[in-house]
């Protein structure tokens, strides 16, 4: 990551309230109050990774706040975000919860009111998502919003993991890769959630929560032609009878979405410049289709016209 600022050679009379006008500069919506009266220090760094930028925070003991004024100067609702806990632990609290976190947890934060208390040689990494992106695989923010991910759990692991990895070799690979794997990032962070919910899940929703995780699978898992509502059953823990009801129950059929998301994510790549290299069977094979025909005849049934002159409309304009 590049160093962005730090406090080391500031006078310390002035380096916390420089630190706190970095912060708001960079829009990072925190109001902070130093939990240490001795001197104090704080580094910023940051890494830009396609569409994604990460910004690292070290700092001493702190209690960070969301407030109402905060939330209203920066107006980030449409956006959630992401905390990966690098070093050092910490309390969260927000939505009637409050939890710990250690090093290698993660946890999702709302542009709402929230408290965050870190104690010494913490270290915190950022990410802003779009908060549809997580609502629509995961459900309202509020059910997760605070919640603890476990640094143990196996997907928080090949999460954090994951983009480690990304940040480090970043500047080696061209920018329709990049675009692939924050994609696939993405992905793994809303896997990880998807586990977490379901541990503690208060029984009256937990279909609600088997549905989520299927539907995060979905996402995962959608250039895998062998992709159907039988391994998805297994992959999710119930039983193909029980998923179906699940769907059903919701107006849906679980082949019909696994279907819709590929159709979905292969109109994406359709109508993205980075992907506008790619013949349309190799696009076709990276969203699940077994082969160009079958993606045409579903591509036709669902969009009205080819998957071609539906590139071709958006990339070069209709006539």
């Amino acid at each position: 990551m590049q160093p962005l600022f730090s406090t080391v050679g500031l006078h310390p009379r002035n380096s916390f309230q420089r630190w706190q006008e970095i912060l708001l500069e960079r829009q990072i919506p925190l109001k902070q109050t130093r939990l240490n009266p001795g001197s104090f220090e704080g580094r910023l760094d940051v890494a830009g990774i396609g569409p994604l930028l990460m910004t690292r925070i070290t700092q001493g003991p702190m209690r960070s706040e969301i407030t109402p004024a905060i939330i209203r100067r920066f107006d980030k609702g449409d956006t959630l975000v992401v905390v990966f806990k690098l070093a050092g632990v910490a309390t969260t609290s927000q939505d009637d919860r409050s939890c710990p976190q250690r090093t290698g947890d993660l946890f999702v934060l709302d542009h709402r009111p929230a408290v965050l208390t870190s104690g010494a040689g913490s270290q915190s990494m950022f990410l802003e998502l779009p908060r549809a992106r997580l609502e629509r695989l995961l459900g309202p923010a509020r059910l997760y919003t605070a919640l603890t991910i476990g640094g143990r759990l196996a997907s928080t692991i090949l999460t954090t993991t994951f983009f480690h990895e990304l940040i480090r070799i970043r500047d080696q690979l061209g920018p329709e890769t990049v675009a692939r794997m924050t994609g696939i990032g993405v992905d793994l962070i809303v896997a990880s959630i998807a586990e977490r919910m379901a541990q503690e899940v208060p029984r009256p929703v937990q279909g609600s929560v088997v549905v989520q995780r299927a539907k995060a699978y979905v996402e995962v898992h959608l250039g895998d032609p062998a992709l159907d509502p039988p391994q998805l059953a297994a992959a999710v823990g119930v039983s193909l009878r029980r998923l179906q009801e699940l769907f059903h129950e919701r107006g849906r059929h679980v082949s019909d979405w696994i279907w819709e998301r590929r159709l979905a994510a292969a109109a994406e790549r359709l109508t993205d410049p980075a992907c506008a290299h790619l013949p349309i069977g190799l696009l076709a094979y990276g969203c699940g289709f077994a082969s160009q025909a079958h993606f045409t005849r579903r591509f036709k049934e669902r969009h009205g016209t080819t998957p071609r002159a539906y590139r071709h409309a958006a990339l070069v304009g209709a006539p």
